[in-house]
């Protein structure tokens, strides 16, 4: 059997959730066009209330769509929803465990729901790659949020899917959990599984993901390799130690100065409109003197910032 080329696909998609007395209709998702390389680990970014949650919900079979097609591993989820589900592992923000079950016994009735047969189950290989071993029997209702979370993916992964998103995966773990998970899905992705991730630590997406789209009201305002995506910007940034502290970003005429709270001074510009030369020279004109400086190239938050909220109309079909 030929493998698809692409884990995900996603054309027109749309979602508009009714009104009520009080509220008008919701529209969700306005026409989402997506393509998830197989093989990848993808970011799918935007700002709260952006639609991604919408959009995993809808791949999941937890929502149903209002218009537009989604594929899951070359399956139509229309036409056959219970092949494209047992393709895709979804792990959600939320914090949903049997409390009265243990490690060991949530992992094996979700492989029986997926129809595995008990010959087939990894529940022990499962737990020993998410570091639960030692807990395997103990109820989850003992395990800390970190552990409850690691129980999580690991049933995202009982029935061995190609395809596995990640909603949020990180939020409120400890540094070093957070490595262990990624060194995890790291390996999977080694093994051939596609990562779907959402994430609110941009730099988390900028060093793991090969491919971000970012989704702002309903649209998909960006969907390219992340380098690429960094390309996007054509700004600067100089990083001024003064020789004194300054209370204040000092008037830099046309160009932006913000205080750092570590006291640096950074000041972003163009290229094509200015030189590293006239930024120097604004400066020594502020008065300020300079004990060090550095330059820095625009990251993931400067792009995303920039598609989400730099304006307020761009990323909105709705005005012109």
């Amino acid at each position: 059997m030929r493998l698809p080329d692409y884990a995900i696909e996603a054309e027109g998609l749309a979602k508009v959730y009714p009104g009520t007395k009080t509220a008008p209709p919701k529209e969700a998702l306005r026409g989402i066009d997506l393509k998830v390389p197989r093989g990848s680990i993808f970011g799918l970014l935007g700002p709260n209330g952006a639609g991604k949650s919408t959009f995993i919900n809808i791949l999941a079979g937890l929502t149903i769509k209002t218009g537009g097609t989604a594929k899951v591993w070359g399956v139509d989820i229309d036409e056959h929803p219970r092949m494209a589900r047992a393709s895709l592992g979804v792990v959600p923000q939320e914090l949903a465990a049997d409390v009265f079950f243990t490690p060991r016994e949530s992992l094996d009735v979700q492989a029986g729901l997926y129809g595995v047969p008990k010959a087939l189950r990894q529940t022990d290989p499962l737990l020993a790659a998410l570091g639960l071993t030692d807990k395997a029997n103990a109820y989850v209702r003992a395990l800390s949020g970190g552990m409850k979370r690691r129980l999580m993916v690991a049933k995202a992964m009982v029935h061995q899917p190609p395809v596995l998103i990640l909603d949020e995966p990180t939020a409120g773990v400890d540094v070093e959990l957070r490595r262990q998970l990624w060194e995890f899905v790291q390996g999977l992705n080694r093994q051939g599984v596609t990562i779907m991730l959402t994430t609110h630590y941009l730099e988390e997406a900028e060093a793991l993901c090969d491919t971000i789209a970012i989704v702002n009201r309903g649209q998909v305002v960006a969907c390219e390799p992340t380098a690429t995506l960094l390309r996007r910007m054509d700004s600067r940034a100089v990083v001024i130690t003064p020789v004194q502290p300054l209370a204040s970003a000092p008037g830099l005429g046309p160009l932006e100065g913000r205080l750092r709270p570590d006291g640096r001074l950074a000041i972003t510009y163009k290229p094509d409109q200015a030189s590293f030369e006239d930024v120097l020279a604004a400066v020594r004109q502020a008065g300020v003197a300079i004990k060090d400086l550095a330059t820095e190239d625009p990251d993931l938050e400067d792009v995303f910032m920039a598609l989400t909220y730099g304006d307020p109309n761009a990323a909105d079909p709705t005005k012109d």
